[in-house]
């Protein structure tokens, strides 16, 4: 039986490492997956071994494992660096045969393990991208994030605002236009009047933040959110005259890349459920107080929906262009 072994941080996993795993899994009988992880490292240990086991899981012969790296020393040259990792991996692990990487410490690295080195794509050309690379700009190289890892890099975008500002409609344009998901104002979708309880809003925050998660799923860089868990406590403010603490932890869980503060300068529709006309002013003095209150940056969008649609797409593209 030949037993292989592959290290790396992961961080993220991407399609290069994916071409590698599955390329050594054909190549040795079974094949370890070493995760090394820090207290420090800027993605979670635990986060990343989910996303590794989630896209090895079709390959029976491939195990993960997951190691505190507290055995490594960066100072040091690689010859003497590698023997380290290779007491590490002598105690850790049954006897490696075979080390597959594509990296320079690669050969070294398997000599101290008295194991043959295969080499694999070391000039990246299969897939040009490093972990680095990623997550300094993950939207540029969002095709080569493993599928499992793409939703922490999508950029929530929150489209904000007073009633009847044209929030659902440009929602669901952008979303049209970066074909990627959207979520759309839950609360809509929950009630028929404005006579509900605190019960109701807490149901609407976590109904919210479910479609949230579920729709992380399968974005494409961006995910357009028809308002925000501060919109649901305004209104659970300004209508029941509470804001229940569970809407201030779903805030703390859900931040967003970018705010759009839609402005009252378009005309006013009643629909049933809206009955703030008269307030306009108001509310929207509201909206961009609680923005600023807690430091938000936001883009005010105001005009005819064309020119808002424009003047949010021309800021996402300027977004994209920095990730």
């Amino acid at each position: 039986m030949t037993r292989g072994l592959i290290i790396g941080k992961f961080m993220p996993i991407h399609k290069g490492h994916l071409a590698l795993i599955e390329f050594a899994s054909t190549r040795c009988d079974n094949l370890i997956v070493s995760l090394s992880y820090t207290p420090l490292d800027p993605i979670p240990g635990a986060l990343r071994m989910r996303w590794l086991e989630t896209s090895i899981a079709s390959l029976s012969n491939v195990a993960a494992f997951m190691v505190l790296d507290d055995f490594d020393n960066e100072s040091l040259p690689l010859e003497p660096r590698t023997a380290i990792w290779s007491d590490f991996i002598k105690r850790t692990y049954p006897k490696i045969d075979v080390v597959f990487s594509s990296e320079s410490y690669g050969q070294p690295f398997a000599n101290h393990l008295e194991a043959r080195h295969i080499s694999f794509d070391p000039a990246r050309k299969h897939v040009p991208v490093s972990a680095t690379m990623i997550r300094n700009k993950p939207l540029t190289y969002w095709d080569s994030i493993a599928d499992a890892a793409r939703p922490y890099f999508v950029k929530k975008i929150c489209i904000y605002g007073p009633e009847s500002t044209g929030k659902s409609t440009l929602t669901q344009r952008l979303a049209e236009h970066y074909g990627t998901s959207f979520v759309p104002e839950v609360a809509r979708e929950m009630l028929i009047t404005n006579d509900f309880t605190v019960d109701d809003i807490i149901a609407i925050g976590n109904a919210h933040e479910e479609r949230i998660n579920k729709q992380l799923l399968t974005a494409n860089r961006f995910l357009f959110c028809d308002t925000d868990v501060i919109t649901t406590k305004i209104y659970s403010d300004h209508y029941l005259g509470v804001v229940p603490e569970e809407l201030n932890d779903m805030e703390l869980r859900t931040t967003y890349a970018l705010y759009f503060l839609l402005d009252t300068d378009v005309p006013w529709v009643s629909d049933g459920l809206r009955d703030l006309g008269d307030r306009r002013e108001e509310m929207m003095l509201r909206f961009k107080l609680e923005l600023e209150g807690r430091g938000i940056p936001y883009i005010l969008v105001c005009g005819n929906f064309d020119a808002r649609e424009r003047m949010m797409v021309k800021a996402i593209d300027e977004l994209l262009s920095h990730y």
